[in-house]
């Protein structure tokens, strides 16, 4: 370790109108070291990384590096001192290829003052070759993967010389196996003295990559720990400034009578041979690795995705051509994993999201009924405790885990008999998560059916009254809350063992 931390950020404040976004806030990276920040939103993380990469100017406060005290003024600055910045919307150009990504705005000229394709392409497969990314450099980006533009953002970092690499909750759109080899980068990196600012808000994935972590709140530095000597409690305490003994809600309930039933449903290449049922007022969570079938299957059901066979009932009534359509009509609705694509029209109203799916409500041929759609909105917003200026804010201005409330609320206000839940607590913070587990127990407790699907091993284990786990396209077991746990789900969701 050297003598001076690789960066400082000492005594950093910044404030926006009427908003104190970071107070006096403290940190430091050292070199080769993956540093974690974890805070909730809006507790300032964005914010301070933006400082750090010239985006914004703090009033008061000074970043070191090396020791010495570094003038940064704008992005150009940051990218002089070694800073690089992977933002979790990813920053491609998808019809360019990946060295003209790479190179964007810094290509190499011929001595004629033309681009230099094949120097281009030749420095960019170095890079690739020591990230260990098997990646054509003449690839279009837009034909990659999740995974392998992130490689290409990492590419085009070290191509600018990154000392200091931000990486801004990069796993939120990643399986288990491209998670896997963004650690191996990692890895790779901080071996070679390169420091790394890692944000995100999955526990497990702190535990597995990072050497400290820092956490934040209200725009204050509250701690940093050693990961090793440290735990969730911990810092979820830190997190939310108060003890939490479980932020997982369950309550023991009566079920009502069979309110789904699946039946042998099959779809080629994908899923095989597939029942379960559901019953009023139980939580049943869905199981299993990635590919193993288990948001096809709510596909299936609800007629997004045709099945080539099988049975589906409603409260005893067979849904016979499944559309979502028809499936809303007769009670089944789905929250889906991605919000901001197929869940709320984002440049619009919480308003307009929350009422979206029963606008004949509160439209007729003689207009629009104003007071009954605020009723409605004001219901739902209560309910959930969405937090929102007003029902007319923009959804896309909201954080994530109240843009998760609107979907919820559109859809509950569909009054529906079943409720599916995909990955609902995906890039939401630690308290808009319990908030989320409280929602769901409640909804439970009011009758409804529901179903979540969840990676989050122990999130399926701590509210669901049953999970089913499937494996290779079928259900290879559902097991009693009593029974579960995250070495017996593996074991079935790997083929370890037989139903």
């Amino acid at each position: 370790m050297s003598e001076y931390p690789l960066l400082e950020m000492k005594n950093i404040s910044k404030s926006f109108p009427g908003v104190k976004a970071l107070d006096n806030l403290n940190f430091n990276l050292q070199k080769g070291e993956v540093h974690g920040i974890l805070g909730e939103n809006g507790a300032g993380k964005s914010t301070l990384i933006k400082v750090l990469g010239g985006i914004y100017r703090p009033e008061q406060g000074e970043i070191v590096i090396d020791g010495k005290t570094a003038q940064i003024a704008g992005v150009i600055d940051a990218r002089k001192y070694g800073i690089s910045i992977i933002h979790q919307e990813l920053m491609l150009i998808p019809h360019m290829t990946v060295a003209a990504n790479v190179y964007l705005t810094r290509e190499p000229k011929t001595r004629y003052g033309r681009i230099d394709t094949a120097k281009m392409n030749e420095d960019t497969a170095k890079i690739l070759d020591t990230l260990g990314a098997s990646i054509q450099a003449d690839t279009l980006a837009g034909r990659l993967s999740i995974a392998q533009q992130q490689l290409v953002e990492i590419a085009k970092a070290l191509s600018l010389d990154a000392r200091i690499l931000v990486m801004d909750e990069p796993t939120s759109s990643l399986t288990e196996t491209e998670v896997g080899m963004l650690f191996e980068t990692m890895n790779r990196l901080r071996a070679r003295g390169v420091g790394i600012i890692y944000i995100s808000h999955r526990m497990s994935e702190l535990f597995e990559i990072t050497d400290r972590i820092t956490v934040i709140r209200d725009g204050k530095f509250v701690g940093t720990c050693n990961t090793k000597e440290t735990d969730v409690d911990t810092l979820i305490s830190m997190m939310v400034g108060a003890k939490l003994e479980s932020y997982y809600t369950f309550n023991e309930r009566t079920y009502g009578s069979t309110v789904l039933e699946v039946k042998n449903i099959c779809r080629k290449g994908t899923l095989n041979d597939v029942s379960f049922t559901l019953r009023e007022g139980e939580i049943l969570g869905f199981g299993g690795i990635v590919g193993a079938g288990r948001s096809e299957l709510m596909r299936s059901i609800l007629g997004i995705d045709p099945m080539d066979s099988g049975e589906i009932y409603i409260s005893g009534q067979q849904l016979l051509k499944p559309s979502p359509r028809a499936a809303e009509k007769m009670g089944l609705v789905m929250v889906p994993e991605n919000r901001k694509l197929e869940g709320l029209v984002l440049n619009n109203s919480v308003k307009f999201n929350a009422t979206l799916a029963v606008l004949k409500e509160f439209i007729s041929s003689t207009g629009l009924n104003k007071k009954k759609r605020e009723k409605i909105v004001d219901r739902y917003v209560d309910m959930l405790s969405i937090k929102t200026s007003s029902n007319d804010k923009i959804v896309g201005q909201l954080s994530g885990g109240n843009q998760q409330k609107v979907v919820i609320a559109k859809w509950l206000a569909a009054h529906p008999r079943v409720l599916i839940l995909d990955e609902p607590t995906r890039g939401i913070d630690v308290s808009a998560k319990a908030d989320v587990y409280r929602i769901i127990d409640m909804l439970a407790q009011q009758g409804i059916g529901i179903i979540v699907i969840s990676s989050e091993l122990n999130e399926i284990i701590n509210i669901c009254d049953r999970i089913a786990v499937m494996f290779g396209g079928r259900i290879s077991r559902v097991l009693e809350r009593s029974e579960a746990t995250q070495e017996t789900i593996l074991k079935y969701a790997t083929g370890g063992m037989n139903g």
